[in-house]
């Protein structure tokens, strides 16, 4: 820990400034008091049932947060040196402050380094375990689904992912310009408490459990960026190496070298089988896991297909089109189709049912694992090219359609395009549709509207190849 260091030179507040300070002080006194004892308190949306010191069996157990806290105290009283270095009347109880609160500053340091040789000694062994108070039962579906009115937490290791994280040298500035790290999670997370617990119980430094399908249903509820963990991944057992690029593009995977215990399918050959349709699993892009380009090089009916080809849309922009994203239910194929032909494609895809993104990365493809309702992970103006396929359905109301728009036209560079491949929903709402599309004010470079035949309700395919504007 820095300590403050003592003024050389004294320079003094204006009069009645020293009673503010005062407060300041003894208000951090206080805080640090409370800290330091038995009584409880709570954060914002996070409360920690282990908050407080407490003896488990002959050992005092801490709240790694309780540093963190202290870490904010020293950095209050550093701005209070800070502001008495450079103020300017003279005062001689100013003086007796001062020397108060170096004194205050001094005896915070000595409190934080005992801290710090507490927890180096209590997290040397190899058995130090996520603290949570309560056993937790298998997830509650409508919890998950619904949202719970609890915000309470008790997992002592979610308690200590939020904490604020401040730089090593207390008081200075890293170089992202802040104090200190706030680590991110989901806003929709305090719903579902009991399932976040559950997530993060675990032992610190062991294997973590093998639950990410518990991880992404609360992805896909909300609760999205999920805390990170301090644990390892569970990986397949007899992993082989992966095949060259060359050959990996359309070649199907080693079963394995994909972790099944979550799917229905035990194999790979359970997703292509004609004898396993309806028992797979998944429904979204049936045909995913069958590693062929048919349906993508071959010019089709105008009056029937919805379809482009990609070269068809590769020629509206020759050569620029070096870089962009598929959000799609995909295994990849729509990128290693780019892939041939020099552009690099994230596929941004959830595992439905199904090892899509396992898929996608022993392809030797870049996998997106991203949820609906994520702000996409790009900065804008970016992205050369935006494809979109059996996700933008009738399914989606207009305010979430809207939003995701948005957030694709703010990734989409001047000039870029966006693909928007068989969107299909009810004939009779085709236009509403449409008109929010056209809302974005984009140029219209391919545009096709058909009958959807597959299925007998009057249902319709639409396809677009838009143009980004440029817009001041």
């Amino acid at each position: 820990m820095q300590k403050p260091s003592v003024l050389k030179s004294r320079k003094w507040l204006p009069a009645g400034l020293p009673v503010m300070l005062c407060l300041c002080v003894l208000g951090s006194i206080l805080t640090a008091a409370i800290l330091s004892s038995n009584i409880f308190y709570s954060q914002l949306l996070f409360r920690s049932t282990t908050s407080v010191a407490s003896v488990s069996r002959g050992q005092l157990v801490l709240p790694h947060s309780l540093l963190n806290q202290i870490a904010d105290l020293q950095s209050q009283v550093g701005v209070l040196l800070e502001q008495l270095h450079g103020a300017s009347a003279e005062s001689k109880a100013l003086t007796t402050f001062a020397d108060q609160l170096v004194h205050i500053a001094t005896s915070l340091d000595k409190f934080a380094e005992a801290l710090s040789d507490f927890y180096d000694s209590s997290s040397s062994g190899t058995n130090e375990v996520s603290i949570v108070d309560k056993d937790f039962s298998d997830p509650d579906e409508s919890e998950i689904n619904q949202g719970s009115d609890t915000r309470s937490f008790n997992s002592g290791e979610l308690n200590n992912y939020t904490a604020l994280k401040p730089n090593r040298l207390i008081g200075k500035k890293n170089f992202l310009g802040v104090e200190a790290i706030s680590p991110s999670v989901g806003l929709l997370c305090a719903n579902m408490a009991s399932n976040v617990d559950r997530f993060m119980s675990y032992k610190i430094y062991r294997m973590c459990p093998d639950d990410w399908d518990i991880a992404q249903k609360l992805m896909i509820s909300g609760c999205d960026p999920l805390p990170r963990r301090r644990c390892f991944s569970k990986t397949p057992p007899r992993y082989s190496k992966p095949l060259p690029i060359n050959s990996s593009l359309w070649s199907q995977p080693a079963d394995t070298n994909i972790m099944w215990s979550h799917y229905k399918c035990k194999d790979y050959s359970c997703l292509v089988s004609n004898g396993t349709i309806g028992k797979r699993g998944f429904f979204k892009c049936s045909n995913c896991f069958d590693l062929s380009k048919r349906g993508w090089e071959i010019p089709t009916n105008e009056s029937t297909s919805a379809e482009f080809t990609i070269d068809q849309v590769l020629r509206l922009k020759p050569g620029e089109i070096r870089i962009g994203l598929d959000f799609s239910p995909t295994t990849g194929t729509f990128a290693a189709l780019m892939r041939e032909r020099n552009v690099t494609i994230a596929s941004a895809t959830l595992n439905l049912g199904a090892p899509f993104n396992e898929v996608i990365a022993l392809r030797g493809l870049l996998p997106l694992y991203l949820s609906i309702g994520s702000r996409l992970p790009f900065f804008d103006n970016t992205l050369d090219i935006v494809h979109s396929t059996l996700f933008l359905d009738g399914w989606m109301g207009l305010d979430l359609l809207q939003f995701v728009l948005h957030d694709w036209d703010r990734v989409l560079r001047p000039k870029g395009l966006l693909w928007v491949d068989r969107f299909f929903c009810k004939r009779d709402e085709l236009k509403m549709y449409l008109d929010e599309f056209s809302r974005l004010y984009y140029k219209k470079l391919l545009w096709r509207v058909v009958p959807k035949t597959d299925k007998l309700e009057d249902e319709s395919f639409f396809s677009a190849v838009l143009e980004k504007p440029l817009r001041s």
